[in-house]
């Protein structure tokens, strides 16, 4: 027979779930000095639970089918609540619609399970079509902000265009990663915002916004990179004026676009970026994650620069629903100094790499900046080689 009975078939579903969540992870050395990535992804779609896909009565589902199935899990938010580690993560059906969850672990590397159920946002006047990759805040406020895509169809569209589509930022709050309220949208004067992250502290007693303005749902356009803006509240949350903090640049990792990824994490050099960059290949857009760092006194004044990326797809990570891609819009810093960045691969599914916020800070302070041409960076290379051989 092709399939077991709806018994045998259960008790198979719940092993392999079971042993899935279960499974340990470990970390791949030696590594590049900066992280080490671990062995096996942290979220997948088979770890979401089984009666959010199965309908397990089996009167109405003789044959145990998948009745609402999960194509991928990926793009999650971080932040620590308490003593454990907890993603809200972007799961998506096979019907392409997204949605946020909460998966906790004890360790952050692994045993993922999700908790409560599935969130059903609240919705602003004009509802989400689809929404997705929220980054979380916890302010000096007392709140913890979820900042969020939400997408609509582009009312402007042509007749018989079903794919255009407007990108706002969406904005939730919450003290228990349970109950969210929903708060107005960003205002801005960009026509698109995507990739939104909220600074953790005041600044001049004003929320600090990073965006990422853009002329279309895809195309950036006019939008020149990283930007900085102020609100004064969240309840009412609108920035007048955005600055562009970390441009994006001809020929480099970020040429096409860049956009922020985790909150910035706060050390004793400066604050501590990572952010995703995407430059065109002949194989379609590439996503890598780079970092940077931008002075304490004046969080939108980068102080350091490295060139390149930090992490880039590497082996399976490049396979999945969009490929060659890994994007970041979470990290969680614990108090001694660990530092997990947790970061999808392909829009599939989810990993996390582990460094320290100390190797970060010496990464971002001390690898050498762009010189933007090659002969520079030759001649920079050369420069290391010859001191590597005085040694």
């Amino acid at each position: 027979m092709m399939m077991q009975n709806f018994e045998d078939r259960l008790a198979m579903l719940q092993t392999e779930h079971d042993a899935l969540i279960r499974m340990p992870n470990s970390p791949v050395y030696p590594g590049n000095g900066i992280f080490l990535r671990y062995r096996n992804p942290v979220i997948t779609a088979a770890h979401t639970p089984l009666d959010w896909r199965y309908d397990l009565n089996k009167k109405t589902n003789p044959y145990l089918m998948e009745r609402m199935g999960i194509n991928a899990a990926f793009n999650a938010g971080a932040i620590k609540m308490g003593d454990k580690y907890c993603l809200i993560v972007r799961i998506e059906g096979v019907d392409r619609k997204s949605f946020f969850a909460v998966a906790e672990s004890p360790n952050g590397v692994d045993n993922f399970e999700f908790k409560g159920l599935p969130i059903l946002l609240p919705q602003t006047k004009e509802e989400d079509v689809n929404v997705y990759d929220m980054r979380l805040t916890r302010h000096e406020d007392g709140w913890i902000y979820g900042v969020f895509c939400s997408e609509r169809k582009d009312k402007s569209a042509p007749a018989g265009d079903t794919s255009s589509a407007t990108a706002a930022a969406g904005i939730v709050r919450t003290k228990d990663l349970v109950t969210w309220e929903r708060l107005p949208d960003l205002k801005s004067k960009s026509s698109q915002q995507r990739n939104v992250v909220l600074h953790p502290e005041f600044v001049n007693g004003k929320y600090l916004l990073y965006t990422r303005p853009q002329d279309g749902f895809i195309e950036t356009g006019s939008g020149g990179g990283i930007c900085a803006g102020f609100s004064d509240s969240m309840e009412n949350p609108e920035v007048k004026d955005e600055k562009i903090i970390d441009p994006k640049v001809y020929h480099t990792i970020k040429e096409v676009k860049n956009g922020g990824g985790a909150v910035p994490i706060k050390t004793s050099k400066g604050w501590l970026f990572i952010a995703h960059g995407v430059r065109n290949t002949a194989a379609g857009l590439r996503y890598v994650i780079y970092a940077f760092m931008t002075s304490l006194t004046d969080p939108t004044k980068v102080i350091a620069s490295p060139s390149g990326y930090l992490i880039a797809p590497e082996g399976d990570e490049r396979l999945g629903d969009v490929s060659n891609v890994v994007f970041t819009n979470g990290a969680i810093a614990d108090d001694d100094g660990r530092l997990l960045i947790y970061y999808a691969s392909s829009d599939t599914r989810m990993h996390v790499a582990e460094s320290t916020v100390d190797r970060m800070v010496d990464y971002c302070l001390n690898t050498p900046t762009d010189s933007l041409t090659s002969r520079g960076q030759v001649e920079k290379r050369l420069a290391l080689i010859a001191a590597n051989r005085k040694i």
